[in-house]
C-alpha cells in the first residue's frame, strides 16, 4: 500500500482497544464467537470506518483475537486504509465484479476469507434486523458457512454504544451549536412567501458552514429537515416542496445538528400569524409535561419514568399521545439518527446511567395540525444536561 495520509481518528487507539475488550467479553457471556457489523455506525466505533460506502455490502469482523477487521468493496478499501484505526492488513477488499451482480454476492468472498481465517466454524453473530444487511446477504452467508451456527446480534453494539464517553459528549456538544444556529437561521429568514427549498437551502448552509467562532463545521445530518406546515403538520416525517410559506400556519422544524457524525435534534414550531388558541393549549401542555419529564431523567430511573411523567401531564389536558416521546441518540448514518436501542416510552424499564443521550421528542401529530418543541438531553449524576441553549416555545411571527 502507498504511503497515505491518515485522517485524524474520532477516538484515540486507546478508546478503541477498550471498547474492543468490552465486546468481546460481551461476545463470550454470549457464547458468540465471531461478529458481522454491518451497520455503518458501528462499523465507525468499532473500527473508525465512515464513508459514504454503505449502499454495497461492507461489514466489519470482529474475531476471538486480534484488531477488527473491514470488509467492503475494492475501490473504498482506500477509505478504510485512510480512516480506520488498525493497519492496512487489516482491510479486505473484494473486487468489483461483485458489486450488485445477480451472478455473485459480496458474501461469497467473504466466506472465502472465513475459511482461510479459519473463522467459519462456531457461533457467528450478525445485525439481522438493520437497514444494511438484506436477506440474500444472510442467505449467501448461511450457503457459504455450512459448519457455523448463526446468531441474531442485532443491537449488540448498539447497547455498548448507549452511554458516551467524554470524547463523545464533547461532539455532541459540539453538534448542539450547530443545531442552535440552524434553529437562529431559520427564525432569522421564515417569512410568508418564502419559498420552503430556499428555507431549507439556509438550514444547510448553517448546518455545514465552518464557524470562526466555534472551529468546526458540520457534517451531513442521517436525516434530511422535516418542515411540514398547517394540515401537513399531522404527517411527523413529510419533508419540503417549492412552494412559499403561507400566513396563518404552523410549522415545525425537526433537525439536527451532526459533528463527527454525532448527532443532536431538536425541534421548534414557527406560527406566521396569530396562533389559534387549540395550539397554544398544546404549547402549554407539552411544557409542562417536559418539565415533568426532565424532572424524573435522573440515574436510577427508567425510561419509562420519563414517558410517564410526560404522558400523565399531557392526560391531564386531555391529550393523547400514542407514540414515544424519545428515542438514544449519538453517532449515525443515514436514514436514522437514532441509536435503535431504548424508547423514552412506558413499559420500557431500561435504567438511565450517567452518559445516556436522548432526544426528548414530544411532539404531537393530530388529527389536522402538529406541534414540535423537543429537547436533547444526556443523563448526569444530576439534573439532565440539556444540550441546547434555545427559547423552549414557539416563535410567533406575524
Amino acid at each position: 500500500m502507498p504511503d497515505l495520509q491518515r485522517t485524524p481518528e474520532r477516538y484515540t487507539t486507546e478508546e478503541y482497544e477498550e471498547r474492543l475488550v468490552k465486546i468481546r467479553a460481551d461476545m463470550a457471556r454470549k457464547g458468540i464467537d465471531l461478529l458481522i457489523l454491518s451497520d455503518p455506525s458501528n462499523m465507525a466505533w468499532v473500527a473508525g470506518y465512515g464513508g459514504w460506502s454503505f449502499y454495497v455490502h461492507q461489514c466489519v469482523l470482529v474475531g476471538p483475537s486480534g484488531p477488527p477487521i473491514w470488509f467492503g468493496r475494492g475501490q473504498d478499501a482506500n477509505g478504510a486504509y485512510r480512516t480506520v484505526w488498525m493497519t492496512e492488513e487489516y482491510v479486505i477488499g473484494y473486487p468489483d465484479q461483485y458489486v450488485q451482480s445477480t451472478e455473485r454476492h459480496p458474501m461469497e468472498y467473504l466466506c472465502g476469507k472465513l475459511v482461510d481465517m479459519g473463522w467459519h466454524k462456531g457461533v457467528i453473530g450478525v445485525e439481522m434486523d438493520n437497514y444494511w444487511f438484506s436477506a440474500r446477504a444472510y442467505e449467501r452467508l448461511q450457503h457459504g458457512l455450512p459448519n457455523a451456527r448463526f446468531a441474531d446480534a442485532t443491537g449488540f453494539i448498539n447497547w455498548h454504544r448507549s452511554v458516551k464517553s467524554d470524547k463523545e459528549l464533547e461532539y455532541m456538544r459540539q453538534a448542539a451549536r450547530i443545531v442552535e444556529r440552524m434553529h437562529h437561521r431559520i427564525a432569522q429568514k421564515v417569512e410568508v412567501g418564502v419559498r420552503k427549498c430556499d428555507l431549507v437551502a439556509e438550514i444547510y448552509d448553517a448546518g455545514l458552514r465552518y464557524d470562526e467562532w466555534y472551529g468546526h463545521g458540520g457534517d451531513y445530518p442521517a436525516i434530511v429537515p422535516l418542515l411540514p406546515s398547517g394540515p401537513d403538520a399531522a404527517a411527523p416525517h413529510l419533508t419540503w416542496d417549492d412552494l412559499p410559506m403561507k400566513a396563518d400556519e404552523g410549522t415545525f422544524f425537526e433537525i439536527a445538528g451532526c459533528y463527527q457524525r454525532y448527532h443532536v435534534p431538536l425541534s421548534r414550531t414557527i406560527f406566521l400569524g396569530k396562533p389559534p388558541q387549540h395550539i397554544l393549549d398544546a404549547e402549554s401542555a407539552v411544557l409542562e409535561g417536559m418539565d415533568a419529564g426532565l424532572e424524573v431523567a435522573r440515574p436510577g430511573n427508567t425510561c419509562h419514568d420519563i414517558a410517564d411523567a410526560f404522558l400523565k401531564s399531557l392526560e391531564k389536558r386531555g391529550i393523547i399521545k400514542d407514540n414515544r416521546c424519545g428515542y438514544s441518540i449519538g453517532l449515525s448514518y443515514p436514514p436514522d439518527w437514532g441509536e435503535r436501542t431504548m424508547s423514552l416510552r412506558r413499559g420500557d424499564r431500561t435504567e438511565l446511567k450517567p452518559g445516556m443521550t436522548f432526544h426528548f421528542m414530544t411532539g404531537l401529530w393530530m388529527e389536522d395540525w402538529g406541534y414540535e418543541t423537543t429537547e436533547s438531553i444526556a443523563i448526569t449524576q444530576g439534573d439532565p444536561e440539556i444540550f441546547c441553549d434555545l427559547p423552549r416555545k414557539m416563535l410567533v411571527k406575524d
